[in-house]
């Protein structure tokens, strides 16, 4: 049986990830509720969704930190006051330090089979672009536990889809996001029903609650 899961949430942009949660929270599809959210940006429309909805939310414009440390423990301090089960960066486009207190209970999507395709400047359309100009059949989705390297984690979830002769990178990043909408909450309800375990780089799936 799944618990009822209290979800932070940080993100860069439109916030179409966090919609999505939105979403499936109130299909009843699953059961947790978005207590905070949080961005680098402060134009971010994800901010809107979220006030929206009544969800707090702040802003750490990363360009006004000069270095990693100084940043995470900005975004650390914005999300102190709030109590929550999990940490889901949702197109959150900046390196952040997972101190020891939040590791396995911090998860990332990348729009990507990690470990291809991933790192340090692979995010949106970088990521399908270079899909389509390396001539690979198969892309999809990856959602894994943050460590504090680039897409590094260990991977929960993945879903793939196939690369078809005559996509664009819009095309093929449309049919990657449908499956994003599978994965994560998939990742999160597996989480909620305690059956994730983390063994070194591999995550194993225990058996039904």
């Amino acid at each position: 049986m799944m618990k009822h899961l209290k979800l932070a949430v940080l993100l860069s942009g439109s916030g179409r990830t966090l919609e999505n949660f939105f979403t499936q929270i109130a299909e009843g599809k699953l059961d947790a509720e978005v207590v905070v959210v949080g961005s680098s940006r402060p134009d971010a429309y994800g901010l809107e969704r979220a006030r929206q909805r009544g969800v707090p939310t702040f802003v750490v414009p990363s360009r006004k930190h000069r270095d990693t440390a100084s940043f995470s423990r900005a975004v650390l301090a914005q999300l102190a006051p709030y109590d929550f089960d999990l940490l889901l960066l949702a197109g959150f486009m900046c390196l952040i330090t997972i101190p020891p207190e939040l590791e396995g209970r911090v998860m990332n999507i990348h729009p990507a089979l990690i470990p291809a395709f991933c790192g340090k400047g692979f995010y949106g359309h970088h990521v399908h672009e270079a899909v389509l100009h390396s001539g690979a059949r198969i892309s999809g989705c990856t959602v894994h536990f943050v460590d504090n390297v680039y897409d590094h984690g260990p991977i929960i979830v993945q879903k793939a889809v196939p690369v078809l002769d005559d996509d664009t990178p819009d095309t093929l990043a449309a049919r990657v996001f449908e499956q994003e909408c599978v994965a994560y909450p998939e990742a999160v309800r597996l989480f909620g029903e305690g059956r994730l375990r983390i063994e070194g780089r591999r995550v194993r799936v225990l058996g039904k609650p």
